[in-house]
Order: C-alpha cells, then structure tokens, then sequence
C-alpha cells in the first residue's frame, strides 16, 4: 500500500466518524452542581465521576460534549436534560 493510499484510508476513516452527532451541554447560572451531576448520570448513563467532570468543563469552558452517537439515541437524552433545566443542543 502507497502512502498515498494510506493516508486516503485515514481521511475516509475520520470522515466516517465525524458524522456521529453529540450532545453540547453548555454552563448557565441557574442550575447546580448536584443537579447537573444528577441529571447527566440520569439521562446520560453517566458514571458520578464522569458527570462531575463533565460539570466541571462546563462550568469552566462553557460548554461540554457530553454523549455522542446517533441522532435517534441521542434525541430523547438531550430531550431529558432539556427537561431538568439544563440547556443542551445536539450538533
């Protein structure tokens, strides 16, 4: 295999992934820590570990991504973190 190709294989392999959706969580100053802990590990799967680090990022950075995958798994969830409150888009 030429370099060539090889280096046209990894562009098509990052092209493939990049078409997955995910779910931007982004900061606000309503919501707290708990809540935004709670909600991720509810809607998100997330582990406690994961939701306070994605909590701290948001806080910080403004926003996180904080589920990927398609857009039919990924709907409902953004739906439930919009519920809690919490301001979320899909991109």
């Amino acid at each position: 295999m030429s370099t060539k190709e090889k280096i046209q294989e990894e562009v098509d392999v990052l092209e493939m992934e990049s078409t997955e959706n995910h779910i931007v969580l982004f900061n606000d100053d309503v919501n707290t820590f708990d809540h935004v802990i709670n909600t991720l590990i509810y809607a998100c799967d997330h582990t406690p570990e994961q939701a306070e680090q994605c909590s701290i990022l948001v806080h910080y950075k403004g926003k996180c991504t904080v589920k990927t995958g398609a857009f039919e798994e990924l709907k409902p969830r953004c739906s439930m973190l919009l519920d809690a409150g919490l301001s979320a888009e899909i991109h």
